[in-house]
């Protein structure tokens, strides 16, 4: 699968026995392809990277490093998260860097999401380029890029613009130093989860919802300021949080917050209190592509908008997008 064009006779990948059919191929091809060299993986915790990791697990065993970089622009816990499953429960060969202040610095002032998102995908193979030389050996670059992520990132149809690029894709330097290894970048999200369950993957880590990998840098839109980025963190494990215990966190397929950087003029403790609005964001899709909006009971939009509100400093409002996709895309840069 070397093309990054999907061909029309592909197969959705729907059922177990297709995905041990796409597993076992990949295994193949990755084998071929990497031989006795060592494999950095770009782990953030999420399906896609998760289901890439089982894969090269599978195909090359040890000769993969699992790198996971804490660029200051997680959700809340996140890190510790994939500390705890993949450096314990796992026994994968992790390595852990906080690189918050680096991507934090580098983003300062910048406002232009391109800009961001290329900044981000820069910083991530600088860092990788900084482990693989500490290692011998290391020739290869691993990614969960995805259908949707090649879709969006280039012209599908001549006069017609790249809908946005993705880290992974568009942002990645010229001088890239790695040969990379994308053994999903064929499948849409859904057929990932199905891949991942056949690796046997727990639930909780299939299911999860969609993170990009620019993080929370394309949800604090505008120039990221580390105060706006902190209320963006609590209010979205609010909104997280509320969601599980109503039983949409399974129902929905993808439900964040956004802060723009704006200000409005609330009321508090009886004094004027300006503040950023935290909007909230909830999809459904199957294949990224197109995407409805979930309609969410209003008693839950006024609990949550109570806790942001009361709980997060800064954050004085709380509105709901509820555009579909198209015309907006999934996320707001």
């Amino acid at each position: 699968m070397s093309s990054n064009v999907r061909p029309e006779s592909m197969e959705r990948i729907t059922t177990p026995e297709l995905a041990n059919a796409f597993i076992n191929e990949q295994v193949k091809e990755i084998q071929a392809q990497v031989g006795n060299k060592k494999v950095l993986l770009a782990l953030s915790g999420g399906v896609d990277s998760s289901v890439v990791a089982a894969l090269l697990i599978k195909a090359i065993g040890r000769q993969l490093v699992c790198v996971h970089v804490n660029h200051g622009l997680m959700r809340k816990g996140e890190s510790e998260q994939v500390i705890e499953v993949f450096g314990k429960q796992l026994d994968a060969n992790l390595v852990y860097i906080d690189a918050t202040d680096r991507y934090l610095d580098k983003l300062a002032g910048v406002s232009d999401p391109e800009r961001k998102r290329k900044i981000i995908g820069e910083e991530f193979i600088r860092i990788f380029e900084e482990e693989a030389r500490k290692l011998e050996g290391v020739d290869f670059l691993a990614q969960g890029t995805i259908y949707p992520d090649i879709l969006e990132s280039f012209k599908q149809a001549e006069g017609k613009k790249a809908v946005k690029s993705h880290h992974n894709v568009g942002g990645l330097p010229e001088d890239l130093q790695f040969e990379l290894v994308e053994p999903i970048k064929l499948l849409f999200k859904d057929e990932v989860r199905v891949v991942g369950k056949a690796l046997g993957l727990p639930a909780e880590m299939v299911d999860r919802q969609p993170f990009p990998g620019p993080g929370l840098g394309v949800r604090c839109l505008g120039a990221i300021t580390r105060d706006r980025l902190h209320a963006l963190r609590e209010a979205d494990a609010i909104l997280r949080e509320e969601f599980s215990i109503a039983g949409l966190n399974l129902k929905v397929w993808q439900y964040f917050v956004v802060i723009p950087d704006i200000k409005s003029v609330g009321v508090k403790d009886e004094s004027r209190y300006e503040g950023w609005p935290a909007i909230i964001r909830a999809i459904n899709t199957k294949d990224a592509m197109t995407a409805t909006i979930e309609e969410i009971p209003y008693a839950l939009l006024h609990k949550i908008t109570a806790r942001i509100t009361s709980e997060v400093e800064g954050i004085n409002r709380v509105l709901y997008d509820l555009t579909p996709k198209p015309v907006g895309t999934i996320e707001w840069e």
